[in-house]
């Protein structure tokens, strides 16, 4: 019998008690204490009339208590939902909708948010409720039965269709991913990984938290990126692992009391979600001239860990993201299945004991995305003689802002509600900071008037901040050809670097 991650970390707990597990905002726990808390959440949860398999929403910004649910949720026998706590109501809505969640740990920062919710739950606990769980609740924690194949985490993720779809992961998913990349990374006991990307991500969740707790390091945990709280944290707690997005390291490298601060025990500095610039990765490397970098791919249906490229070849590989991880094989293959020759693009396909156990409650989809248990991950790629991998497009049309996701037909559906307009299209913008952000190309209706304020008022009620188009430009038609396809790539040399 495999061994899951809710094992792993109760033989932590008896093994190493006083090893440290999590360190957020001056508080540390031990693995016994951790362990412990979450075992009293599960036996808190498990009287709250649960059945084997409902799903539980996790809507909460980073913390140490975001990861005591995760596990009190799994070590009681259901499975646990973060949520983007970027998402507008709207977007929150379709996904306890969709995922027919039972209940909701939430912080009481976001209750704004959840006040516009219609949505029917069997149980809702807020963090200072679940901080009282901790301390004072006398129940005990009854055996659940968790299989491997078990769904442990469901993860929605944006899709073409403009509708979010939720991963399924099962146990034997996650504790795989952990074990894949504390392995790619060298990880040990000793290591102390400073995350300050959301955890409700799957890289933050999954290729940082659980592969910390996999080798029994310490997770030094921050709410959010910050470039002066980041860089003095970051020193002060003598954190050993860094991962950012690239327009994180841009901050940093250009934060005017950079060089006052020193990383004595930093060893690893790791970014992945969006395209590196080789002047970026040269300019982090000449800063930290003594830390290694590494560049990690994935996705949320594959854990996510597919690729990896090692410090060796950050500046001789310029633009690829490395070679397959352990225990993970990788394909490009045409539109016939059939693997491609090195050089030739083709589309990206993974398969490996991560690959997700399928979309919820989207057999149709699921059945699209995985073919004789290889995901097809719609990114288009090729590899190099040397078996470098290198993506040359991004899913269909993806926008990716400071290493998140945004589908351009989730921003264009919502303008397409409002009554003037005609025709929408969106692409991205490059920005010198996050890298790309969302433009939208607006037709209005004859004889309605331009306000593109109005619009993006409108879009701010019904998407996350970030999905928010940075601009709108008004055209009298769209570009399209014989068949009426919209054709983008004639719109994005309209687009310049601010």
């Amino acid at each position: 019998m495999m061994m899951l991650m809710t094992d792993i970390l109760k033989n932590y707990a008896m093994q190493q008690p006083n090893g440290i597990a999590t360190v957020y905002d001056g508080t540390k726990l031990s693995y016994s204490e951790f362990y412990k808390s979450a075992e009293i959440f599960a036996a808190y949860l498990q009287e709250q009339g649960y059945e084997k398999d409902d799903v539980i929403a996790l809507y909460t910004l980073n913390s140490d208590l975001f990861l005591i649910a995760y596990f009190g949720v799994q070590l009681a026998g259901y499975v646990v939902m973060p949520i983007n706590t970027k998402l507008a109501a709207p977007e929150v809505e379709f996904i306890f909708n969709h995922s027919e969640a039972k209940g909701l740990i939430y912080d009481e920062r976001l209750e704004d948010v959840l006040a516009t919710i219609a949505y029917p739950l069997q149980h809702i606990v807020g963090l200072k409720e679940m901080k009282d769980v901790i301390k004072n609740y006398p129940g005990q924690r009854k055996a659940a039965k968790l299989e491997p194949h078990d769904t442990a985490v469901v993860m929605y993720t944006s899709g073409t269709t403009g509708k979010p779809k939720g991963v399924m992961l099962t146990h034997q998913n996650v504790v795989s991913a952990a074990d894949i990349w504390s392995s790619s990374m060298d990880m040990t006991n000793e290591d102390k990984m400073y995350v300050c990307t959301p955890l409700f991500h799957c890289a933050g969740l999954h290729v940082f938290a659980m592969p910390m707790f996999y080798k029994g390091g310490t997770l030094v945990i921050e709410e959010a990126f910050s470039s002066t709280n980041t860089l003095e944290q970051l020193a002060a707690t003598d954190a050993t692992i860094f991962f950012g997005v690239p327009s994180m390291y841009t901050i940093i490298l250009n934060t005017p009391n950079f060089k006052e601060h020193t990383f004595k025990n930093l060893r690893l500095l790791c970014y992945g979600a969006a395209p590196m610039p080789y002047e970026l990765v040269k300019q982090v490397k000449e800063a930290f001239p003594n830390v290694k970098v590494q560049n990690l791919y994935g996705q949320t249906e594959n854990s996510p860990a597919a690729t990896s490229l090692l410090d060796a070849d950050a500046l001789t590989k310029i633009g690829s993201v490395g070679k397959p991880l352990a225990q993970t094989e990788v394909r490009v293959v045409d539109s016939f299945g059939e693997t491609v020759p090195a050089g030739e693009v083709g589309e990206i396909c993974v398969k490996g004991p991560q690959v997700m156990k399928g979309y919820l409650r989207n057999p149709e989809e699921t059945a699209r995305t995985i073919k004789d248990g290889w995901l097809y991950s719609g990114d288009l790629g090729r590899f190099d003689e040397e078996g470098y991998l290198y993506i040359v497009d991004r899913k269909k049309d993806m926008i990716i802002r400071g290493g998140e996701n945004i589908y351009p037909i989730e921003i264009e559906e919502v303008l397409y509600q409002l009554p003037e307009i005609l025709e929408a299209a969106v692409v991205g913008l490059p920005h010198e900071v996050y890298g790309e952000v969302p433009k939208a190309f607006v037709v209005l209706k004859e004889g309605k008037p331009s306000d593109d304020e109005a619009i993006l008022a409108y879009c701010r009620t019904q998407l996350a901040k970030y999905k928010v188009p940075h601009e709108i430009e008004f055209l009298t038609e769209l570009p399209r050809n014989a068949s009426g396809k919209v054709l983008k790539h004639t719109l994005r040399p309209r687009v310049s670097t601010p």
